[in-house]
């Protein structure tokens, strides 16, 4: 694949993955549910013509930011306030984290093959599989035959919490059906883009019974996105060491879930570590491993 091609690819693959190209639908669909719970009638007129309404603006907006900031809203004299949490109830897109912290994966994966950092991509909570189908499709664009893309999940929601540091924050099946999504749909999602075959490898069940054991070697790439503490020190725990010099570490979280920060910075500080933790939104930070020897 040339380079111009490989760009269009990757480019297509991420607007579908964000579901940028029909979010015109998706607030639809908000507006339509908010009319419902408003008990108001439905205006054809701005359900046809929704890119005028500022429904619009908040769904794109938090297209950008990922799914997590995006909330159903309604007007009231003027302004947008939220009424409802009904996050997700028209999220269409495969993967949460957003345009920016998309576009930062994309560098970090371009970054790998530039240097040659060695090793394979992990990516701990994956949702419905999409930041591990774009890391296949960004191999695929590139022809590279000999990293696997591993995708760890419990496909069966965040567990409830077990620690002390993560009292509080329960957001189990139970509570947050919608972060359940099972094995079989991921699968079927990485077969709809065409990117289910060898190269894919699938890790179920809690992280602290499939990590520590993985058949994992070496990682170029580790993007967490565990939520809680637990998840993430497992994954940390796990996986750091297998990280290969001048390796990236993604923590999604870090920004917004307070038990995930206080894991990395635990672990950074039980470590030794103290290379820059750097923002790539509100949310998402990342590091580098030091090639310098520990």
């Amino acid at each position: 694949m040339d380079i111009d091609n490989r760009s269009r690819y990757l480019d297509l693959l991420k607007k579908s993955l964000l579901d940028e190209l029909y979010l015109e639908n998706e607030a639809r669909i908000l507006y339509f549910v908010n009319c419902v719970l408003e008990q108001r009638p439905l205006d054809v007129k701005t359900f046809l013509e929704i890119k005028h309404h500022p429904i619009f603006k908040s769904v794109s907006e938090g297209r950008a930011q990922g799914a997590w900031h995006m909330f159903l809203t309604a007007a009231a004299d003027g302004q947008m306030v939220q009424r409802h949490d009904l996050r997700f109830a028209a999220e269409t897109g495969h993967l949460m984290m957003g345009r920016r912290r998309l576009d930062h994966l994309h560098a970090c994966l371009d970054t790998v093959l530039r240097e040659a950092i060695a090793g394979d991509l992990i990516e701990t909570g994956v949702w419905r599989g999409g930041g591990t189908i774009f890391m296949r499709g960004f191999l695929a664009a590139h022809d590279v035959r000999d990293r696997t893309v591993w995708v760890a999940d419990s496909f069966d929601g965040i567990p409830p919490p077990s620690l002390p540091q993560d009292q509080g924050y329960v957001m189990s099946k139970e509570v947050q059906p919608f972060a359940a999504v099972p094995l079989e749909d991921v699968s079927e999602l990485f077969e709809r883009y065409g990117l289910l075959d060898g190269q894919v490898k699938f890790l179920k069940g809690w992280f602290r019974e499939t990590l520590p054991g993985a058949p994992i070697e070496r990682l170029a790439l580790m993007r967490l996105d565990g939520d809680l503490y637990e998840s993430t020190m497992d994954a940390l725990t796990a996986l750091y060491d297998r990280l290969s010099p001048g390796g990236f570490v993604i923590i999604d979280d870090y920004g917004n879930m307070p038990p995930c920060k206080q894991a990395v910075d635990e672990f950074r500080q039980r470590r030794g570590i103290d290379d820059e933790l750097q923002a790539i939104d509100v949310a998402g930070v990342f590091w580098r491993k030091p090639r310098r020897a520990a």
